[in-house]
């Protein structure tokens, strides 16, 4: 996502967060929990930076159930206060419900990006599917989501983010086939990946399956064509797809014409951008190869259980089966101090970078994604590797470490890795660790961001990313339930 399009901090809080609200919540929707003292009990107070109830996109009852619930059990004020920011504001301020067809259509930007990733969509919605078998209105909202996803696919299965309408917003300048109903059309595999995710996970939540109707069939199978196109096990020609952008930022352009470094193929996938939206150096990117194994094997359960097509399954089980022996052969690399790990980009000829990206799909998030159990001898010694200066986007500073990488450059800790550090991890140092961690570098605004500086927590990037606050949301609740002495 690129900096021209990022509104700063000051003209956030002055126009989108709050949708002209103002800063002040009712006081009945501030949870006692917001309300503690410090070590000289002198009394401290969190207002809600949420929008005022009649300016929120959406309210679900569950939702602010969960809230009250969770934050009364957090002892540290300052958390409770960040939780009840952080977890509803996705629905407080990125979703635009509607219908199409006749069916629930919802639009979700990414914050202050006014476009729709596919990836962000279905990342900052995840973690309220629990709640919708109880909650019809969310369920629909849901529902919506993935309906609108469907659609998208359907225009373009290259697509990375779309418009609301056919209104040629966006980087209609890029050389590739743009479309006035997309908005940028960077190739990468997660934007295929996370759809199947949402309605995968939509179904095992809430037993409905009226969204794999023949739209989404189609859909799908176009997903399917895409990913095996993209193996161009006949070299480029097998592809449709090219890009180029004329710009002085070399990951945001792919070199060769557009079809990117050479590979050789060998059953992986090509992705030429990173889920950071910047462009892979070689072309096989491995977390988003290990997403599309899940994903196709969700399609295939899917296919088989609920739309009866055994002979489909069996093809996305096939096409799983492939990939995954091509992760095993071409992706594992012998480490001269951490053992066997996996490689984070591999071109097939024997060359590879050891590294991580604190985008999802990556290599620390391999079993939140369902690729492989946290325990997994090969995930440990890769998690070792990438959460060390070993990894050459792992930085280490005053304030925190973590993971970065290049999109917003040196030294800039993603907090979303931190998440995703507690999350695919049984250790309660660790995890209350990264929970201190995390509290402490909001600049005190109550939300997470994208970036925040090694050293000064007060320098960071995008004052609305709903995905990283949803997604820190959900590793409070998650928190809660399995090891609550960590809050209380």
């Amino acid at each position: 996502m690129n900096d021209k399009n990022q509104l700063s901090r000051r003209d956030f809080l002055k126009r989108s967060l709050l949708v002209g609200a103002g800063l002040l919540a009712a006081p009945s929707l501030v949870p006692n929990a917001l309300m503690g003292a410090d070590k000289k009990d002198k009394p401290v107070s969190y207002k809600s930076m949420r929008p005022l109830p009649g300016d929120r996109h959406f309210t679900s009852r569950k939702v602010e159930e969960t809230i009250a619930a969770t934050a009364a059990q957090i002892k540290d004020p300052k958390l409770a206060w960040q939780f009840a920011n952080c977890y509803p504001c996705t629905l407080d301020t990125t979703v635009y419900p509607g219908r199409r067809n006749g069916h629930p259509d919802t639009f979700v930007i990414t914050g202050d990006i006014d476009a729709m990733w596919l990836r962000d969509s279905s990342a900052q919605v995840f973690p309220y599917l629990p709640l919708a078998a109880e909650d019809p209105e969310l369920k629909e909202l849901l529902q919506g989501v993935i309906r609108r996803q469907t659609s998208c696919i359907l225009i373009d299965p290259y697509a990375n983010a779309f418009n609301r309408e056919a209104n040629g917003r966006g980087h209609q300048e890029d050389l590739t086939e743009m479309k006035p109903e997309i908005w940028e059309r960077k190739w990468e595999i997660d934007s295929l990946c996370y759809p199947v995710r949402l309605a995968y996970h939509y179904w095992k939540a809430t037993g409905d399956t009226s969204i794999f109707d023949a739209e989404w069939q189609q859909a799908m199978q176009l997903v399917y064509k895409t990913l095996r196109q993209e193996q161009r096990l006949g070299g480029t020609k097998d592809t449709p797809y090219t890009f180029r952008r004329e710009t002085p930022t070399q990951t945001d352009t792919v070199p060769l014409n557009g079809y990117g470094n050479p590979i050789r193929p060998c059953g992986l996938i090509v992705s030429s951008f990173r889920p950071s939206d910047d462009a892979t150096l070689f072309s096989f990117l491995v977390p988003s190869n290990m997403f599309a194994v899940v994903s196709l094997r969700q399609m295939a359960e899917i296919y088989r259980e609920v739309i009866g097509d055994a002979a489909f399954a069996r093809q996305c089980e096939r096409f799983a089966d492939e990939v995954d022996r091509a992760i095993k052969e071409h992706a594992v690399i012998e480490h001269p101090k951490y053992g066997p790990v996996y490689a984070f980009e591999v071109d097939g000829y024997g060359q590879y970078m050891l590294m991580d990206d604190a985008n999802v799909p990556s290599l620390l998030a391999a079993p939140y994604l369902g690729y492989c159990a946290i325990d997994d001898p090969l995930y440990l010694n890769t998690r070792r590797l990438i959460w060390s200066l070993d990894n050459p986007y792992f930085f280490e500073g005053k304030a925190i470490r973590g993971i970065g990488g290049p999109h917003q450059g040196l030294d800039n800790v993603w907090p979303m890795s931190l998440i995703l550090y507690a999350l695919t991890s049984s250790d309660e140092e660790e995890i209350g660790w990264c929970i201190d961690t995390l509290s402490k570098v909001d600049a005190d605004t109550g939300f997470m961001h994208e970036t925040v500086d090694k050293d000064d927590p007060t320098k960071f990037t995008r004052s609305w990313f709903a995905w990283a606050n949803t997604l820190f949301g959900e590793l409070i609740i998650k928190v809660a339930k399995e090891h609550p002495k960590l809050i209380r």
